[in-house]
Parts: C-alpha cells; sequence; structure tokens
C-alpha cells in the first residue's frame, strides 16, 4: 500500500514524516518528524495516523497531527515540536517514499502539486481550505520557530545527545511518580524488614 507523508533523509536514508512539505515565506525548507527520535508508543501512535484514511486524506499531515493525540493525552502536533523531534530540512535533502518501489524528490513533488493546484510552490505553505489570517493550531505551528540542523543532517552525536535529553525527562518523570506512589501508598518493605530483625532479635 502506497503512503502519502513518509520519507527519508538522502544522505543517511533515515526515515521520517513530512509534517510540512513546505514552510510560509520559505518554500526550500520542509518540515520533518524524525522517527529515531521517538519512543515506541509514539513511532505506533504516528504511523497509526499516517496510515490512517484521515492521515492519507490530509493535504499536509500536520493538519493530522494537530487533531491527534498520544498515549500519554499529550497533542501530537505539540508535544513532537516542543521536544525537539521535528526538524525544519532543506526540501532537497528528503526523498518521499510511498512504498518500497518508489522514491520521488520532496522537490519534484512540490513541483508537481504546484503545477495541479495552479499555484506557485512558494503558495502550497498556505491551506487551501483556511485564510491566511485564520488562526490555527496548525498554522502557528508551521510558523513557529523550529531550529534547523546545520548540515540538515542528523549525526550520531545528535541522536546521542537526544537519547540522553529523552532519558533524563523520563527517569525525572519516573522519579516523579514514585514520589506521587509513596504518598499514596507508602512502601512497607522498611518496616517489615526492621519487624522482622526484632522478632529474631
Amino acid at each position: 500500500m502506497a503512503l502519502k507523508h513518509v520519507g527519508r533523509m538522502k544522505n543517511n536514508k533515515n526515515r521520517v514524516v513530512v509534517a510540512y512539505r513546505t514552510v510560509p515565506d520559505d518554500a526550500n525548507y520542509a518540515v520533518v518528524v524524525n522517527i529515531q527520535a521517538l519512543s515506541a508508543d509514539e513511532h505506533d501512535s504516528l504511523m497509526t495516523q499516517v496510515e490512517s484514511q484521515a492521515g492519507q486524506d490530509a493535504y499536509e499531515f500536520a493538519e493530522m497531527m494537530a487533531r491527534a493525540t498520544l498515549p500519554d493525552g499529550r497533542n501530537m502536533l505539540s508535544a513532537f515540536h516542543t521536544t525537539g523531534k521535528m526538524m525544519k530540512v532543506a526540501v532537497e535533502d528528503v526523498e518521499m517514499q510511498p512504498d518500497h518501489q518508489t522514491v520521488i524528490a520532496l522537490t519534484e513533488l512540490n513541483q508537481m502539486i504546484a503545477q495541479q493546484k495552479g499555484v506557485t510552490v512558494n503558495e502550497l505553505a498556505l491551506r487551501p481550505d483556511v485564510p491566511k489570517t485564520e488562526a490555527t493550531p496548525v498554522a502557528s505551528m508551521q510558523s513557529a520557530d523550529i531550529p534547523a540542523p546545520q548540515d540538515s543532517v542528523l549525526t550520531d552525536e545528535d541522536l546521542a545527545a537526544q537519547y540522553r535529553s529523552q532519558a533524563d525527562s523520563l527517569y525525572k518523570e519516573a522519579k516523579s511518580l514514585r514520589a506521587k506512589a509513596e504518598e499514596l501508598v507508602p512502601t512497607t518493605k522498611k518496616s517489615k524488614a526492621k519487624a522482622t530483625a526484632s522478632v529474631a532479635g
């Protein structure tokens, strides 16, 4: 089955999901979700949305992400943006891969879509059914300041830094959850051990 929105980086073949094929005022850049940076739950949620009929019908996949939630209840688009899992990359560095046999440059795809719609590539960033001045989650996220990697490609060092950052945040979350659990029902292992020791003595 051919899937829209699925691609890869030209240089290292890392898989990505293209959230925005172009960004406003700069058609040379796209915004992609770095699949390698996702947890297993996030990956499964993302691909479920990509494979859904609504995901395939979306003009820009970010429209679908703006309506989707992750297993922990967070909004998918907002969560991926704030945790650095969306990257602004050069359009020329992205290849679309709807299936295992097909590869098309994102630059070429954008040109084809622009021709079909009778607009310029620069105008593709505008949602066809929403006025430019209307404030929407998608529009605000699209114009948000998403940093572009200097070489538009994640190095091993970049990935390692992201993994460490995720591990740190997960550790803090786990620590917080343990503290809440202790407040609700304190651990009794220590008191049991003391009681056992006193009986034995």
